[in-house]
């Protein structure tokens, strides 16, 4: 529970009364959910819309355990796993005005039970454990709707995802590869670039090195067809610099801050499309969870830890100590 915003300390576990459905709803009784940097977001008052007190989590998988009135479809006992993207409205290209995602500011997914629109509960893929569905939706849905959706990702393109290490980049590569793409990345260590081959990147390049651009330059030679974004900052502008003319950026973050000196000549010479995009729609949750279950995709697990432990957890995402998700392991 958040009662009030601030440090990790601010997150503290109570015992609240089991949550009802009401018509057209479901009971989820969790099984695990995952950690998102939304959620570090939310904690310190960054996000919009929040609103205190709340139980944080957007990702959660576990087995209905009670339906409301009107809902057929869905059995209890079923296990399922929850798309977050709440009220996302009739317009697939952009949220409505009454979107919101799980999790502050409706309570979210960090507890044992939690109530959610039938319609936002899909079967669990079969071939994954609670942890791993847990990890998947949010930066799932995120990662296909950016290189899919908005991205219009053709085999034997190229992409560039800089900054892999987080849940959305990670299964982005997984994703990208399992379509066959060629995938480069950037990091900040050598050992997140040697899990990102391990998972199928051709190559990656240190950001922390002062030439890292111009380096990857040399091997992206004309350049990739589709970046991956969610950095912002310098990073973008250097996208702008390794694309190859008439390719495409996606972006869906800033964590690197705002764009400074973007020379504008440089998008509009080589024809750039740049295309903006958040989480996603209904349709492409339903078409995420198909593609993985088609190609067997296993989301990136860092570790699983106890909810006890959701502060230390976002202490160390922010720290960027992790290679992929963080999940709690529930009831």
């Amino acid at each position: 529970m958040l009662r009030e915003l601030g440090g990790p300390e601010k997150l503290r576990i109570e015992e609240v009364d089991t949550p009802r459905p009401g018509p057209g709803e479901v009971l989820v009784r969790l099984r695990a959910a995952a950690l998102n940097r939304r959620d570090a977001f939310a904690r310190v008052g960054l996000y919009p819309g929040v609103k205190l007190p709340a139980i944080p989590g957007s990702d959660g998988a576990g087995e209905v355990a009670e339906v409301g009135d009107g809902v057929s479809g869905v059995a209890v006992g079923s296990p399922v796993v929850i798309n977050p993207s709440l009220n996302w409205g009739p317009d697939p290209r952009f949220y409505g005005p009454d979107f919101s995602i799980l999790g502050i500011p409706t309570n979210g997914t960090f507890a044992e039970y939690v109530v959610v629109p039938a319609g936002n509960v899909f079967p669990k893929p079969a071939y994954l454990s609670f942890e791993e569905a847990a990890a998947l939706p949010l930066g799932g849905v995120t990662a296909f709707r950016a290189l899919f959706t908005r991205g219009a990702l053709g085999r034997d393109e190229r992409v560039f995802i800089p900054g892999v290490g987080g849940g959305v980049a990670t299964i982005a590569l997984s994703m990208a590869k399992a379509a066959g793409a060629e995938v480069w990345v950037s990091s900040s260590r050598p050992e997140k670039l040697e899990r990102a081959r391990s998972l199928g990147a051709r190559g990656g390049v240190l950001y922390t090195e002062p030439d890292w651009a111009r380096t990857l330059r040399r091997e992206l030679e004309p350049g990739f067809d589709l970046g991956v974004d969610s950095v912002g900052g310098d990073t973008f502008t250097q996208l702008i610099a390794l694309a190859r003319p008439g390719a495409r950026i996606v972006v869906f973050g800033s964590t690197a801050g705002p764009v400074n000196n973007l020379v504008m000549p440089r998008l509009f010479f080589k024809q750039l499309d740049i295309r903006g995009t958040t989480m996603g729609s209904p349709a492409d949750f339903a078409q995420m969870l198909a593609f993985v279950t088609e190609y067997r995709i296993r989301p990136v697990i860092d570790r699983v830890m106890d909810l006890a432990q959701v502060g230390e957890a976002q202490t160390l995402m922010e720290a960027g100590q992790l290679f992929g998700k963080v999940v709690f392991r529930i009831g």
